[in-house]
């Protein structure tokens, strides 16, 4: 998998990715109402109101782009009916030809981690048949309790040629409270850095490992450096737009050709309509605003490349 989201990021020209990631307060009102009058305002009502959302979002940038991200927690909190909203967020953009990041954040013993790796990324057996329960491409993995909980992953990685993103160094501003830790003189995420490393080496595409790693727009310069430590690991970039990432910020992540890195967009792109820059587009018109948004990020990202 990791070889043919390289691909796509190649015909696209635009490393990026859009976090679908929507919050019903994101959601425009007639969107709401449509789906508050088919189903009531229940969880079945929200979330229709999320599959509406995001289906035209994706309707009017699957073309634009490489991948989508989204953030289970944002269909979890509206139990069984927003999970159902994110299965079905994953198959229509696979339909349409996008590769899917399940944004899950797992990571926990061996035997839960491999029985979140089956569910997402794998095959669960029942009986004498297999099945692929959500069946992202790729999903996010927290390595915190350290290779019993990624050793599963990892496992499924090779079987399935699917893959993950590890976290390492996230954008959020509290992470450097144990990510920056210095251990021996070295920070933490440095450490984690180098077992990304080691565990993609045991799970390589073509160029790129099947383990990718998770660094935070908003810390550059060590992005610098875990691009240096992490050569063949794909680097997932949140903390654009919303979070004060620019496309300036981004360029040391990449390799010289480009390539290496993908860069997480959520509400810049989906609640791009109610940003004053896209004002214009309305409610009415908010996939429209989320390509806009897309078209000036990709335009943003490729000149701060091509003026490194």
């Amino acid at each position: 998998m990791i070889n043919q989201l390289v691909e796509k990021i190649k015909q696209t020209g635009a490393p990026i990715v859009a976090g679908l990631d929507p919050m019903l307060d994101y959601i425009p009102e007639q969107v709401q109402e449509k789906a508050f009058e088919e189903f009531g305002e229940t969880l079945e009502g929200a979330a229709e109101a999320v599959w509406q959302f995001n289906k035209e979002i994706v309707d009017k940038i699957w073309d634009l782009i490489p991948a989508v991200k989204p953030q289970i927690a944002m269909y979890e909190q509206f139990g069984l009916p927003g999970l159902a909203a994110f299965k079905k967020t994953v198959d229509y953009c696979k339909e349409k030809g996008l590769i899917v990041i399940g944004d899950i954040k797992r990571g926990d013993i061996g035997s839960t981690s491999a029985a979140y790796a089956a569910g997402h990324i794998g095959r669960v057996q029942v009986g004498s048949k297999s099945y692929t329960p959500f069946d992202e491409d790729f999903i996010t993995v927290n390595p915190y309790l350290g290779s019993d909980g990624v050793n599963p992953f990892l496992k499924v990685c090779r079987e399935e040629k699917k893959g993950i993103f590890i976290l390492v160094k996230t954008s959020n501003p509290s992470s450097g409270e144990f990510q920056d830790r210095l251990i021996d003189g070295r920070p933490l995420y440095e450490l984690v850095g180098e077992r990304v490393a080691a565990w993609g080496e045991e799970a390589m595409g073509d160029t790129y490992s099947y383990v990718g790693a998770v660094v935070g727009a908003t810390y550059p310069e060590m992005g610098k450096t875990l691009r240096k430590i992490m050569p063949k690991a794909f680097i997932l970039v949140p903390g654009y737009g919303a979070q004060g990432g620019k496309g300036k910020d981004l360029v040391p992540f990449f390799h010289e050709d480009g390539l290496g890195a993908i860069v997480n967009s959520s509400r810049g792109i989906i609640a791009a309509y109610r940003q004053e820059k896209y004002a214009d587009f309305g409610a009415e018109q908010f996939g429209e605003a989320s390509r806009a948004a897309v078209l000036d990020m990709v335009q943003d990202i490729r000149g701060a490349l091509e003026n490194r």
